[in-house]
């Protein structure tokens, strides 16, 4: 275990490397802040940092970087979420308050954290999964054609339509509305099969037909794989952070064009609990010389998504994990109001 002025020592050369960009020494740490001891000291601690893998040094100069296991042990031990000020949090509800509908909401959220945190920002779309349905409308389009419309408790809205072996009727269609809504509405996608299945027998025979394929229709919809979808902005970001990344960024670009990538770097979205994951505890190869700040959101204690964002690994951790904090707290109470 690290001593508790070890463990200063460590923070003072993450905030200043973050801050300045520059490998740090053991004179202008000393000189910026009040570590209460001599220069030596504070360098036989780098020196201990440096051997117990926490910093390095990147070239011959004096100067000390952190490493991701640094990184990881100051976000661990020692980085508080910065809390946003009365401006900043009003700013993000007045930018949030103006979307029209979910796929507003989502583009709102990754425009409002790309320029929050000023680094690459990731919403994944409310799962359908983990959504109840609000309302099921069925819409007829010609004697033998429907549109089932199927809107969530998240706001998402999914259509699709229906060529029924038969005409169907305005009577009997309003008839399925009800009773289908009555069924389901308020109920979570997982239960909705059990829910529906003997439905086609309350029908008149000639109907049932119809019946089982609007049902068919609506359990495909619910049960989709394609429903994992995500919108990413801010990437120009990393144009401000090239010495950042070894070589060239274009790694990292390549990988933030793959979605299972970026699905898989936001991670199961359960709780809503808040993931940092830093260099190389990235499993991808093009994004081990950055970091991932993500936080699931949603209307209650479960989240129904995450979102966060991407950058280099020499980034804010306080600064960002607040914002991205904040921005998940406003999003879920966009989705319980709407």
């Amino acid at each position: 275990m690290l001593s508790e002025r070890r463990l200063e020592v460590l923070r003072a050369i993450v905030q200043d490397y973050v801050g300045t960009e520059e490998p740090v020494g053991s004179k202008a740490l000393t000189e910026r802040h009040a570590l209460g001891v001599s220069p030596a000291t504070v360098r036989n601690d780098m020196a201990a940092l440096e051997d117990e893998g926490y910093i390095a040094q990147p070239h011959t100069s004096a100067g000390r970087i952190p490493t991701d296991k640094g990184y990881r042990l100051f976000v661990d031990k020692l980085a508080g979420v910065k809390p946003l000020s009365s401006p900043e949090r009003r700013a993000i509800q007045n930018f949030l308050d103006g979307a029209v509908d979910l796929d507003d909401v989502v583009g709102r959220t990754v425009r409002l954290l790309a320029q929050l945190t000023r680094q690459v920002a990731v919403v994944q779309y409310p799962s359908l999964t983990r959504s109840t349905v609000r309302h099921v409308e069925l819409l007829s389009l010609a004697p033998a054609r429907l549109m089932l419309v199927l809107i969530t408790d998240t706001g998402r809205v999914e259509q699709r339509m229906v060529d029924c072996p038969a005409p169907f009727g305005e009577a009997s269609l309003a008839d399925l509305r009800a009773r289908l809504n009555s069924r389901v509405v308020g109920r979570r996608f997982a239960d909705v099969p059990q829910l529906v299945q003997d439905l086609p027998d309350s029908f008149e025979q000639e109907d049932r037909g119809t019946v089982s394929t609007v049902l068919a229709t609506l359990l495909e919809t619910l049960v989709e794989e394609t429903e994992e979808r995500l919108m990413i902005g801010g990437t120009a970001n990393l144009t401000r952070f090239g010495h950042d990344f070894p070589l060239t960024i274009r790694p990292v670009l390549e990988a933030l064009e793959e979605q299972v990538v970026l699905l898989k770097l936001l991670g199961e979205a359960k709780d809503s609990g808040m993931t940092v994951r830093i260099g190389h505890e990235n499993a991808h190869e093009g994004l081990t010389s950055t970091s991932v700040v993500a936080v699931g959101y949603g209307s209650g204690d479960e989240a129904v998504a995450k979102l966060g964002v991407v950058g280099p690994t020499r980034m804010d951790y306080p600064g960002t994990m607040g914002a991205v904090r904040a921005v998940a707290r406003y999003v879920g109470q966009i989705l319980a109001e709407s």
